[in-house]
């Protein structure tokens, strides 16, 4: 196959020298300066820090897919609204470690007893607060899927309250409705 004249680009390649600076000045990153540079930083820095203020508030554009909705929010504060085993988990995990340095085997014996016992406590609260959250929802919102919303539940509760993100809305006796 044999190129005709008006395949030919009509001019001469460029040199190597005039390719290599024609693509430093049209590079795809702008050039700045460190001033520029230190605004864009303080500016993305005070983004992240309104968003993160945004998503403790519980504003729902903020939030992030598994906790938008209405649903969500009303389990999350129907979890709020009560107390639960397990958001004393933790501390109790705390004096469990505590009390397992002491060389006593009995006091050990109690201890790891303590453990074990508070963790089933936690996990049967759990099981009956996603039933209770099941049904509660299933009233309240009738075409709402429930998928997922029990383990929701269960995980919000054995969070410390402080620890809570997006933080609780509702105070503790508070009624849900």
């Amino acid at each position: 196959m044999t190129e005709s004249t008006d395949d030919k680009k009509g001019r001469p390649s460029p040199k190597r020298k005039e390719a290599e600076a024609a693509r430093k000045v049209s590079s795809l990153a702008p050039a700045s300066t460190k001033a520029e540079k230190a605004r864009a930083k303080e500016a993305s820095r005070a983004a992240r820090v309104a968003q993160r203020a945004a998503y403790l508030r519980g504003d729902e554009s903020a939030l992030p897919s598994r906790d938008k909705g209405p649903v969500r929010k009303f389990v999350r504060n129907y979890v709020d609204a009560r107390r639960s085993v397990g958001e004393y988990f933790l501390p109790i995990i705390f004096v469990v470690l505590v009390l397992t340095l002491i060389q006593i085997p009995i006091v050990q014996f109690i201890a790891i007893a303590l453990m074990y016992g508070v963790l089933l406590a936690a996990v049967i609260d759990g099981i009956f607060l996603g039933r209770r959250i099941k049904r509660l929802v299933q009233a309240k919102f009738q075409s709402s899927n429930t998928k997922g919303l029990a383990m929701y539940a269960w995980l919000r509760s054995t969070q410390m309250r402080r620890l809570r993100a997006p933080h609780p809305q509702t105070k503790v006796g508070d009624v849900v409705n």
